[in-house]
């Protein structure tokens, strides 16, 4: 159970589910192979059955953290920060935002838009999903449009997020990473034959990095 005082910190934004932070490699996306500090918020309800950090759903499961001593562990690293989860958008991203800013660290999200966008932001991964779909406002505010290819039907999806999207967002298609070996033939042939997309791949995995 969260004391009254730490959940007003949460609510302010000053505290957040810490779930794990580490300095890496960006492997996927407009910024594959760019150095950056990872911050994982824990919480998500988005619930896709593919995802890679499950243990990252339960928010009660990690430990609500003070956000200037993440702010103080970014800045030891990289002048860049991923912000992810989980579902980020869950929380206050106001004060960490603008605190990594005065700091002159560039702050990026990868977010399924499920929830009201908060923070400062220099990149906004958007990363829809099926079973709880973005809300209207942050397909205009998107840098980058990720989307996951696990089936056929994905595609589909796909060209539907990408309608909605503003114009000047990249679009990527990605291979879900059990089932890539089946789907990234085709999404080579897709991208050649729709020029508007891009390929992501999880370069990380193939790194064997974190």
């Amino acid at each position: 159970m969260i004391d009254e005082t730490t959940q007003n910190l949460i609510d302010k934004g000053e505290m957040l589910p810490l779930m794990e932070e580490f300095y890496t490699i960006q492997g996927e996306g407009y910024h594959t192979g760019t150095a950056a500090y990872f911050i994982r918020i824990g919480g998500c309800d988005v619930g896709c059955h593919w995802c890679d950090v499950k243990e990252s759903w339960n928010a009660e499961l990690h430990p609500a953290t003070k956000t200037d001593f993440i702010i103080e562990n970014t800045i030891k690293y990289s002048k860049t920060v991923v912000i992810t989860g989980g579902e980020p958008l869950m929380w206050n991203m106001n004060y960490i935002t603008q605190q990594l800013q005065k700091n002159n660290i560039k702050t990026h999200i990868e977010t399924s838009g499920a929830y009201p966008l908060s923070g400062k932001w220099d990149w906004i991964c958007l990363s829809p999903k099926k079973n709880k779909l973005p809300l209207n406002k942050i397909y205009a505010v998107a840098d980058e449009l990720k989307i996951i290819i696990y089936n056929k039907n994905d595609f589909k999806f796909a060209e539907e997020q990408a309608a909605k999207t503003n114009a000047n967002a990249v679009l990527f298609l990605q291979p879900e990473w059990s089932n890539q070996e089946k789907m990234t033939s085709l999404i080579v042939d897709y991208v050649m034959l729709n020029h508007k997309w891009k390929i992501s791949l999880q370069t990380h995995k193939y790194l064997n990095i974190p």
